[in-house]
């Protein structure tokens, strides 16, 4: 099942032309200077490690230097000492919401485990007819941002939510009574 098949890679290769006969005998004229790395060639003859050695010792390496760089992180996970009972591990909880960040208005619904936030779909159920795009989709990632607020402000300074409720109540009397005038 011998194969008649010639490949060629030029059209000059092909018309079996003197100057690719000429380009081929001149290849490999010089001989590569081998000395300057492996060193003496009657040492490398006597020397006592077979390729096969040599393979071992290189795959070993290369081993070990795998395993010493891809150690994981340490996640130290606490657990619930009194688990409310709303929140089932593993289970997700998905809840109803929209966004207006003054670029995009969107009805979504947020899917979250253990509390945590961790996809953003269409809120198909409630018939909406505003959908999320694709910054709504990335709008997750702010979620997560260790520079966003994690208490109330009022006028700069660390508040409650019912003084946060309360002001807001009063600017919102406050317009009230300007629209009644």
């Amino acid at each position: 099942m011998s194969s008649n098949k010639k490949y060629w890679k030029s059209v000059e290769e092909l018309e079996n032309s003197s100057i690719v006969e000429a380009l081929r005998n001149n290849e490999f004229v010089e001989e590569i200077p081998t000395d300057e790395f492996l060193g003496n060639a009657d040492a490398l003859a006597s020397s006592g490690t077979s390729r096969r050695d040599f393979l071992k010792y290189v795959g070993f390496s290369t081993a070990a230097v795998t395993l010493a760089a891809c150690e994981g992180p340490v996640h130290k996970s606490i657990p619930y000492v009194l688990q409310p009972e709303q929140i089932i591990p593993g289970v997700a909880d998905y809840y109803a919401t929209t966004v207006f960040d003054g670029f995009d208005f969107a009805n979504l619904l947020v899917k979250t485990r253990e509390g945590r936030p961790i996809k953003i779909e269409n809120n198909t159920i409630s018939g909406a007819k505003f959908s999320a795009n694709a910054r709504v989709h990335a709008s997750i990632l702010g979620l997560y941002d260790s520079m966003r607020l994690k208490a109330p402000k009022l006028d700069g300074k660390a508040s409650s939510w019912s003084a946060v409720d309360l002001k807001l109540n009063q600017v919102w009397q406050m317009r009230k009574q300007k629209e009644v005038r």
